[in-house]
């Protein structure tokens, strides 16, 4: 090769993507992921929610009091307030010119969700259609767009309420083909009203309105009785409830001006401090935090100036003050939120005394079993280290083991946290297969041997004591709190066969009974790996179920070689790869708020009921599907 062929870095390599070519090329640095619906996190979620955002921030300021949206079968959305309308002769600027938009002046919008002026433009870029109409004062104003590029534009005289009407359609070319979850939309539509007292949402044509803000949510939302009614305590921009009850784990979610921070943040650890520091204080003893925290549930609401997350998808709150310009910082949000619950909490409980011992035997119980528990898991781990036991069972990935890497600024780190995770697998063979195959920088394995034991039916205490489990909560960091997880993904990779799906339960009722906040901070996931390989000499196929199956068959006129994959150790190390890399499949395992755990557990782990029987019926394959699926 010719110095010449080698040297083919130039100035043609650079390139300037002007407009919203560089969204387009780049999603993922505006919402995250792309995705096709499947899970919450997926990007026509953040589309949807980025305009919704825009219509709350117009209520938040005392402008319109309903929002409808609508979602087609087709995936199109409409979204239309009744607030100020966007000023008409700044319609287009505002939806196609990055770093534009009336959030930068905090006169307009004083606490706001969106202030870097690029989400509705973003949905513009990443949209097949959009279309937007702004209703002033007898006139409106609209426009056009397709894939972010103006088509046409045109203001005429209206009898509309003042308002903005936004309709698009997320695009094939990058979503393919995708379809909303309406649960997953109803769960943000409510949410949106728990935090936004007087607003009423209309979704699909159903009317979502709450009197009594996050005491609503909390209330809404409980899957077993709690110990005493619901606190509930508000102050100039906090609002805050928290009860206890009989559950392992901690049940709280958080929002910033109006926005579901999912992943907590700067507030909810706020929150969590100031909860505990409150009822230690009151108690004047000592008490561990997570034992004033343990089967806690509730929810923080604050209202900052121009917050800042972690990333453009905004579950993460990183601000650490309630407002920030030049010349003006105001209070740290950790400051300002233990200064109100500190003094609310301890009021509201001097006025509650028939409370205060039922809390306070909660602490205590919590404290008892923690040590009982934490004695037993010493020496289960003292046991096994001696054994050289955990390094046969955790390969993990060199950011954790190698200390000689430097690079950890905060913007590597954050790169390491959204793309770390843990395989779960069973057996040598499978290990074996995901170790080889998997990107040895941010991707552990953690190889289980046989089954686990059935959680449900023991108690905690053997629990406790079992060598697997000790090990993989070792491996995951979370022994003394769920703040140091060491891996954002805890994907579950068992087999296709029986055996496979009974692990898989089996881990799973582990996670749900006594780490049930991985499950609700969405953590935990399954990895979906082809059921079938269909081939001939010149193409193949990997297909997740039988209708792709068929359709391979189809495109290949019949022709073709079919494998049935029944275990990941039947995979090649050359084709796993695929299968986890950047776009790996896998279910996110949900749990709703309102669920009952311990109803879902004795349904699908507890004895083998008649109803469980006639479930079993119900969803039974027939004879002609297994023949189909065992060719």
């Amino acid at each position: 090769m010719s110095q010449e062929q080698k040297n083919t870095y130039t100035e043609d390599n650079i390139i300037t993507l002007e407009g919203f070519k560089h969204i387009r090329m780049r999603p993922g640095m505006y919402i995250g992921r792309l995705g096709d619906g499947r899970n919450q996190d997926d990007g026509i979620y953040v589309l949807l929610k980025e305009i919704i955002d825009n219509s709350i921030d117009e209520f938040a300021m005392g402008f319109g009091k309903q929002i409808n949206i609508d979602i087609d079968e087709n995936g199109q959305v409409s979204v239309r307030d009744f607030g100020r309308g966007i000023p008409l002769g700044k319609l287009v600027q505002a939806m196609s010119e990055l770093n534009t938009g009336g959030k930068f002046d905090d006169k307009a919008f004083k606490k706001s969700v969106g202030l870097n002026g690029v989400g509705s433009k973003a949905v513009n870029a990443l949209s097949e259609e959009f279309y937007v109409c702004s209703y002033r004062d007898g006139l409106c104003h609209w426009a056009r767009f397709r894939q972010g590029v103006l088509q046409e534009e045109a203001e005429e005289p209206t009898k509309e309420k003042n308002g903005t009407f936004t309709c698009f359609l997320p695009d094939k070319e990058l979503f393919g083909e995708f379809s909303f979850n309406l649960d997953f939309v109803e769960s943000m539509v409510k949410n949106y009203s728990y935090l936004k007292k007087g607003l009423t949402i209309m979704f699909n044509g159903v009317k979502y309105f709450s009197e009594n803000g996050l005491a609503d949510l909390v209330n809404e939302n409980l899957s077993e009785a709690p110990l005493y009614p619901p606190i509930h305590l508000e102050g100039p921009d906090i609002e805050v409830v928290l009860s206890h009850g009989n559950a392992y784990g901690e049940n709280l979610s958080s929002f910033v001006n109006g926005q579901n921070t999912r992943d907590g943040g700067t507030h909810l650890a706020a929150y969590r401090e100031a909860i505990a520091k409150t009822l230690k204080d009151f108690f004047k003893k000592n008490y561990e935090p997570a034992d004033c925290r343990q089967g806690i549930v509730g929810a923080i609401s604050i209202q900052i100036q121009e917050p800042k997350f972690e990333s453009q998808t905004k579950i993460k709150l990183g601000s650490t003050y309630m407002w920030e310009k030049p010349g003006d910082v105001g209070p740290t949000i950790r400051s300002y939120i233990n200064d109100f619950v500190s003094k609310a909490l301890d009021d509201y409980l001097r006025m509650h005394m028939d409370i205060v011992p039922v809390i306070e035997e909660k602490i205590k119980a919590s404290q008892k079993e923690r040590e009982e528990i934490a004695g037993i898991q010493k020496k289960t781990r003292d046991k096994n280290r001696k054994a050289n036991v955990y390094n046969s069972k955790l390969r993990d990935c060199r950011y954790h083991y190698n200390d000689k890497i430097t690079e950890r600024t905060p913007e590597k780190v954050q790169e390491f946290i959204r793309a770390s995770s843990i395989f779960i697998t069973e057996g040598d063979s499978a290990s074996g297969t995901i170790t080889k195959a998997r990107s040895g920088e941010f991707q552990a394995v953690f190889s289980l041997r046989g089954k686990p034991i059935n959680c449900y039916k023991e108690s905690h205490r053997h629990v406790a004591e079992n060598e697997e489990l000790n090990l993989l909560i070792s491996a995951l960091g979370v022994e003394d709190d769920l703040e140091n997880l060491r891996y954002n993904q805890i994907i579950v990779a068992t087999d296709s066969d029986d055996d496979g799906m009974h692990i898989r339960m089996l881990v799973l009722t582990f996670f749900m009974k006594y780490y049930p906040d991985l499950i609700r901070r969405g953590h935990v996931h399954i990895l979906q790996t082809p059921l079938f390989r269909v081939r001939n000499k010149k193409e193949n196929y990997y297909c997740y179920d039988d209708a792709q199956k068929n359709a391979a068959i189809a495109k290949l006129k019949g022709n073709c070689e079919i494998t049935r994959f029944k275990g990941l150790g039947e995979i090649s190390d050359h084709e796993f790869k695929d299968f986890i890399g950047p776009d790996m499949r896998v279910d996110l395992v949900k749990l709703a708020d309102e669920e009952s755990i311990a109803e879902i557990l004795e349904f699908y782990m507890g004895d083998n009921t008649l109803e469980r029987q006639n479930f079993i019926r119900a969803n039974l394959r027939s004879e002609e599907e297994l023949e189909d699926i065992n060719i």
